[in-house]
This record gives C-alpha cells, sequence and structure tokens, in this order.
C-alpha cells in the first residue's frame, strides 16, 4: 500500500503570516453556499404540503397533517446531534488525514441512528398517544394525524440515518453531496406527495407516503454517495474500529452535550409560543410569523455555521491553530455580512413581508408593531449560530451545553421580569436577550478553546 494511502486533504496552512489568504474565502463560500440553497428547499417543502391538505374537503386535513408534522419535527430536532456530532468528528479525522478512522466516523452514528430510529418505530403507539393527549387536537384532527404518524413513523430510521450521512458529509467537506441530498430529499417529497394527493386522492395518506418514500430515496442515495466518497479517500472500512471504546465514550459524551442543548433551545421557543398565546389569538399569530423571519435568517446564516464547524474542526485534526484562527476570521466575517442583508431586508421590506403571510389586519397589526425586534435579531443572533459552529467543530460540546443552559435561565427570567410590565414587547426582548446570551456566554468560553489549543502546540 502507498505511503499515503488513506490520507485525505487537510486544511492547507495560511501563506501569509497574521492574516487569512483570499483562499479562505473561496473555501468558506464553497461549503455555505450549498447549505444555504439546500436549505432553500425545506420553507418549499412545507407549503407544498400545507397546500396539498388546505384544499381537501375539510379543514381537519390540514390540522391533522400539521399536528402530525410538528410531531416529527419535536423528535427529530432532539436527534439532531447525529448530524452535528458527526461533522466534527469527521472534520478533526479529516484534517488529521487518517482514512480509516474516516470510514468508522460514518458507520458509528450510522448504526445508532438506525438503532434510534427502530426504537421510535417500536414505541410509535405510547409515543403519538401521549402526543395527541398533550395537543388535544378534537376528534377529528387527532384521528387524521394519527393516521399521518402510522404511515410516516416508518420513516424514522431512515431520516435518523440521513443525519448522519449528511453530517460526515460535511465533516469531509463534500458541501455538493449535501445539496444533492437534500434536493432529491424535498424534490422527491413534493412530487410524489403531489402525485398522491393531488393526482390519486390519497389525502392525508398522500401527504404522509410522500415523505415515507421519499425518506427512503434519500438514504439509499445518500449510502451510494457515502460509499463513492470512502473510495475516493481511500477510506477501509476496519470493523474493528467501531467498537473502540475510547472513541465510543467521546461520541456519547459529544451527542449528550448536544441533546441537552438541543432540549434547551425547544424549552425556549415552547415558553415563547405559551407566553404569546396568553395574550389572544392574534397576538399568537403575529408572533408566529415574525418566527418564520427568525426561522429564515437561521437558514440563511446557518451555511456559514456550517462551514465554520467543517474548516474549524478540520484544521483541529490537522493540527494548525493558524488553519483554525483563519477559518474562524473568515468564516465570521461573512456571516457578520449575512446578518447585515438580513437587517437591511426586514428594515425595508418587513411590512412587505407581514402581508406576504397574513391579509388578516389584526395580526397584520402585531406583527408590524413587533417587526423592530426581528429588524435587530439578526445582528445579535449571528454570534450564537457562529459560535454554535465552532465549538462543534472542536467537539467542545460541554461548553455549548453550559452555555445554553445559562442562556435558558436568562430567558426565564427575563420573562418572567418583562412580561407583565411590557406584554408582548417584553416577551420579544426576552427572545432576544436569550440570543444574546447563548453568543455571549459561549464567547466567554472561546478563551479557553483558544488556549486549550495552544497547549496541544496545533
Amino acid at each position: 500500500m502507498p505511503a499515503d494511502r488513506g490520507r485525505s486533504e487537510a486544511v492547507p496552512p495560511t501563506p501569509l503570516p497574521g492574516a487569512p489568504d483570499r483562499g479562505w474565502n473561496r473555501r468558506v463560500l464553497r461549503i455555505a453556499g450549498p447549505i444555504i440553497l439546500s436549505n432553500l428547499s425545506v420553507p418549499l417543502l412545507g407549503a407544498v404540503d400545507t397546500a396539498a391538505m388546505g384544499h381537501q374537503p375539510d379543514a381537519a386535513y390540514l390540522g391533522g397533517v400539521a399536528i402530525g408534522a410538528l410531531f416529527f419535527s419535536f423528535i427529530y430536532w432532539g436527534f439532531g446531534f447525529l448530524r452535528m456530532g458527526t461533522t466534527g468528528f469527521a472534520a478533526q479525522v479529516h484534517g488529521a488525514s487518517d482514512g480509516d478512522e474516516l470510514a468508522a466516523t460514518l458507520l458509528r452514528p450510522l448504526a445508532i441512528g438506525a438503532g434510534l430510529g427502530a426504537l421510535i418505530v417500536i414505541l410509535q403507539a405510547p409515543l403519538a398517544r401521549l402526543a395527541l393527549e398533550l395537543m388535544d387536537p378534537g376528534t377529528q384532527v387527532a384521528q387524521l394525524a394519527r393516521d399521518y404518524i402510522d404511515i410516516r413513523i416508518w420513516g424514522a430510521p431512515a431520516t435518523l440515518m440521513l443525519y448522519a450521512i449528511l453530517g460526515w458529509q460535511l465533516g469531509v467537506q463534500r458541501p455538493a453531496a449535501v445539496l444533492l441530498l437534500q434536493l432529491l430529499l424535498n424534490g422527491s417529497n413534493i412530487a410524489i406527495t403531489l402525485l398522491l394527493v393531488v393526482g390519486l386522492g390519497w389525502r392525508i395518506e398522500g401527504a404522509a407516503t410522500g415523505t415515507l418514500i421519499a425518506e427512503y430515496m434519500a438514504l439509499a442515495f445518500g449510502l451510494w454517495l457515502a460509499r463513492r466518497a470512502l473510495k475516493d479517500l481511500a477510506a477501509r472500512v476496519d470493523w474493528s474500529r467501531l467498537g473502540d471504546r475510547v472513541r465510543l465514550v467521546a461520541l456519547l459524551r459529544v451527542n449528550t452535550d448536544i441533546f441537552i442543548r438541543t432540549a434547551c433551545l425547544q424549552v425556549v421557543f415552547a415558553l415563547f409560543a405559551r407566553s404569546g398565546a396568553q395574550f389572544g389569538e392574534a397576538t399568537l399569530a403575529g408572533n408566529a410569523v415574525l418566527l418564520q423571519f427568525q426561522s429564515f435568517l437561521a437558514f440563511g446564516l446557518d451555511g456559514f455555521a456550517h462551514a465554520v464547524e467543517v474548516l474549524a474542526g478540520s484544521a483541529v485534526g490537522a493540527r494548525s491553530r493558524r488553519a483554525f484562527r483563519s477559518a474562524v476570521t473568515v468564516s465570521s466575517i461573512w456571516a457578520l455580512a449575512f446578518a447585515g442583508l438580513f437587517t437591511l431586508i426586514y428594515a425595508l421590506g418587513g411590512p412587505m413581508l407581514i402581508a406576504l403571510f397574513t391579509d388578516l389586519p389584526e395580526v397584520r397589526a402585531v406583527a408590524g408593531a413587533m417587526l423592530p425586534w426581528i429588524i435587530a435579531s439578526p445582528l445579535i443572533s449571528v454570534w450564537s449560530y457562529q459560535l454554535d459552529g465552532i465549538f462543534i467543530g472542536a467537539t467542545r460540546t460541554a461548553a455549548m451545553r453550559n452555555a445554553m443552559i445559562l442562556s435558558l435561565i436568562g430567558f426565564l427570567v427575563a420573562e418572567r421580569l418583562l412580561t407583565p410590565s411590557f406584554g408582548n414587547n417584553g416577551l420579544w426582548a426576552a427572545l432576544l436577550i436569550f440570543m444574546g446570551l447563548r453568543g455571549l456566554t459561549l464567547g466567554a468560553y472561546y478563551p479557553g478553546l483558544e488556549r486549550s489549543l495552544e497547549k496541544k502546540r496545533i
């Protein structure tokens, strides 16, 4: 076997002392661009499902698919660590040019995803019953939601395994593969759903079946892409590596930290929705419209967060502190520029965008009154997204966990103090305080991260 067999392309060193070279802009955009494009397909998918059910003879169909989709969103979001954790480990191994371990970093989370997906299928009855009891949507909607869940639940293994594949492809710096996978998943879902619902009249069963088929199509394509990537990287599958105790413990630790972090995030947005509902239906709806703006912001800035995950993680694996700092600096400059663009768009076009979401005067009034908070959000939120990416890439997830817990406490305190006096304005202030605290607390951990890299002499 040649001496360089199993080696992958590590992050190249910066040729100019003290500053990133122009190539770093190209590296950041090569990763961020496809991620941003793939993210654009996600809202389109939801719009097609909603439109398909919205033209059924009873509004209960729309409610059923909405409740069913919320059920899966809540569960799958909790398992997002399979994507995030895999990216960090794969990026570091890729940077270290350890081709054989690169295969193991894919197979371990794939096995975990398959196992967790099978467990969700086994527990489908109690999970669905609990969810419907908590949401209490009414008898007809509950039955339709259960019909949706009973079909789509069989896609859980495929979805969780796809998380592992997407994270791994990012880690080995193949963003085009991520784009292709997302386009296939969402595009085939849209096409099959329209065929089954509009063409064959399957109604809610068609929406669920369309998603189920698309998930397994994407998994098959993802496994094929991963096999090609392993061949290109000269990475052998060494089954004995899968049970490596040290690496399994590290994987478990990282995934647990990310799970706790994500759970805290879910709690904040659930409490935000609950508090908003106390001010009436118009306020609840107006807040929901503006949260879509926050979601679009996250989709856009995710590209640069993913870029720094991959490039910073690869630099850690390659033991190059200069490359690490270059990745952080360049990706953050681009993220800040895009955050400024979002602020400008929301400031100039906010009322028009609100009008696209709703034609109800009372909802438009609430959203318009709260618009200044969402205009300020990009420049406050960008730091939390970027620092998340940096710490995931370096697999320093304990800091992420701790920072999120502190930020959650900050939100609870702010919401309790501000909402009684300032109403919905106080609620939005508490949310932005939460986003700001995420950046501040992780920022406080950042010097320690840099010092730990210096101790490793990278």
